[in-house]
């Protein structure tokens, strides 16, 4: 038996609605938005509650998830498409500019990661990128596992193995990159995200998640 999913992050995330949205919207300005060009379609995988999606400017928007819930954090520019992360059938190959996964292949089988990612190649269009964030294993690996819903650990360095291995060339690869949690040692004013984002010295000491950017030949 496990745990509901709906319980789980309705506690790990209770109370914190409204900074999450305000976090994710600088983050999109102050930093993804400079691999996302305004005419682009953008797909998020793993959407959760849509809050890089529905603050990413784009031409296109794209929402999966396999939680129904999905629909009702989307905004009204956002299609949002209930299903696995790897069954994209409804989105035609070579139809995508940019592939946005964050906080997710750490609640999957290394199976189902290689299977995501391989879906995510097949969508996007040539030259097309897939950004990851992602809590990296080697730098918080005493707090990994203080998430119940976590059964993977996963290591910069071998998510760069597989994306060569799939074919993708990596451009960015930046071991450490945001806190690993928002209830960790996150900045909680905007000018303080704003600033910590302008002086990247600073992942070094603070960054537990991973973010790598590549690109599809």
């Amino acid at each position: 038996m496990s745990l509901p999913e709906r319980e789980i992050y309705r506690q790990r995330f209770q109370g914190e609605a409204k900074f999450r949205q305000m976090l994710w919207s600088i983050l999109c300005e102050h930093w993804f938005q400079r691999w996302v060009t305004e005419d682009a379609t953008v797909l998020e995988i793993a959407a959760g509650h849509c809050e890089f999606i529905n603050s990413i400017r784009a031409g296109k928007k794209l929402a999966v998830d396999i939680n129904p819930d999905t629909v009702s954090h989307a905004n009204e520019d956002v299609e949002v498409i209930i299903t696995s992360s790897t069954e994209l059938d409804g989105i035609d190959s070579e139809s995508v500019d940019v592939v946005f996964v964050s906080n997710f292949f750490e609640h999957i089988s290394k199976d189902d990661i290689v299977a995501t990612v391989e879906q995510a190649k097949r969508v996007l269009r040539r030259g097309g990128q897939i950004l990851i964030l992602q809590p990296n294993i080697r730098f918080t690996a005493r707090d990994y596992w203080m998430f119940f819903d976590h059964v993977t650990p996963v290591d910069d360095r071998a998510l760069r193995e597989m994306l060569d291995v799939l074919g993708f060339e990596t451009t960015v690869q930046l071991p450490k990159f945001l806190p690993y949690t928002t209830k960790s040692r996150y900045p909680r004013a905007p000018f303080l995200i704003r600033a910590y984002l302008r002086m990247p010295f600073l992942f070094r000491f603070f960054g537990g998640q991973a973010f790598l950017v590549a690109k599809k030949p």
